[in-house]
């Protein structure tokens, strides 16, 4: 989260960066799943209870199904709150002015970009409340970038020759050739072929070879740390399907023009742990961004440029 004004100011304005994952919804501070369930009473646990416009809401317990458009339901623009609730909550803010700085993926913004952006902003004034705190939100405005390259906006002067980016998300993977520092419109690409894959083929090979049904919770450990408290013949099944899966990204990304002996490959995203745990690459060559909030982060970068510019991309 970025201070626009004086902090003196009697509403704070400031810029929330907010990328909005099928798998997690992450801001530049924060990160939880982006799962939403909605009731018309209150629900007996509250612990992420987020209530607005007379109807209660528990965020964060599941995964976001994939959908080819963020706006076909209330689900992203609720997330969208609770986001904005725990950026303001770390300084202790529960009135303010928001600008959002948000994404889609690459293929999807030149047509989903102002729809995306008018769901965003659906009303100026917004009253909630999250985790028993008011807040009191008036949205000022909303960017609209692509995915993936915010990630890397901050360090572009390191992407001299050819590079491919490749961010891997829940529900998709984008791919975007950058060449000495300018992004290659022509050559962006989006494939459906997220972390959401890899977990759905460990599950039917699970339940294929040993007729059970793991907790997707064991799953995501494995995946993340590479390891976990199960029987090898489970940790053995789990890690050859998610080398499976890494093979498959990069035959997707050879079908793109990937060639490590030409490009260097930057990953970005929550599927970059699968490629670091499964995956067989040169280590020298491909650059895997850890860190799980820089897209969001990259937003707020880009949104401040913006304004700098005076609105200028």
């Amino acid at each position: 989260m970025y201070q626009i004004n004086n902090p003196s100011a009697d509403i704070p304005e400031v810029v929330i960066g907010l990328d909005h994952g099928y798998g997690n919804t992450k801001t530049a501070n924060r990160c939880f799943p982006s799962g939403v369930i909605t009731y018309d009473r209150e629900p007996t646990f509250k612990s992420n209870l987020l209530v607005y416009d007379g109807k209660y809401y528990i965020v964060g317990e599941d995964h976001k199904e994939f959908v080819a458009e963020k706006m076909n339901d209330n689900d992203f623009y609720i997330l969208t709150l609770a986001a904005v609730a725990q950026e303001l909550c770390l300084r202790q803010m529960f009135t303010a002015k928001v600008h959002l700085a948000a994404g889609l993926p690459l293929t999807w913004v030149s047509e989903q970009k102002d729809e995306f952006k008018a769901y965003l902003l659906q009303n100026e004034k917004v009253d909630f409340t999250f985790r028993g705190f008011d807040y009191h939100v008036t949205f000022t405005g909303a960017d609209i970038f692509p995915q993936g390259f915010a990630a890397v906006a901050e360090n572009l002067f390191r992407f001299s020759g050819v590079n491919m980016l490749c961010d891997i998300g829940n529900g998709t993977m984008n791919v975007m050739f950058i060449n000495n520092r300018m992004p290659i419109q022509q050559k962006c690409f989006t494939e459906k072929y997220g972390t959401q894959q890899c977990m759905i083929s460990i599950r039917e090979s699970l339940l294929r070879q040993f007729g059970a049904a793991v907790d997707e919770t064991m799953i995501e450990q494995v995946i993340r740390e590479g390891t976990a408290d199960i029987s090898e013949r489970y940790l053995n099944a789990i890690r050859e399907t998610a080398k499976e899966y890494s093979a498959g990204i990069f035959r997707l990304l050879r079908e793109h023009g990937y060639d490590p002996e030409l490009m260097r490959l930057y990953v970005v995203g929550g599927g970059g742990c699968i490629l670091r745990n499964f995956g067989e690459y040169d280590r020298d060559r491909v650059t895997i961004i850890d860190d799980i909030c820089a897209t969001a982060k990259g937003y707020e970068l880009l949104a401040r440029r913006k304004m700098r510019k005076g609105g200028a991309v």
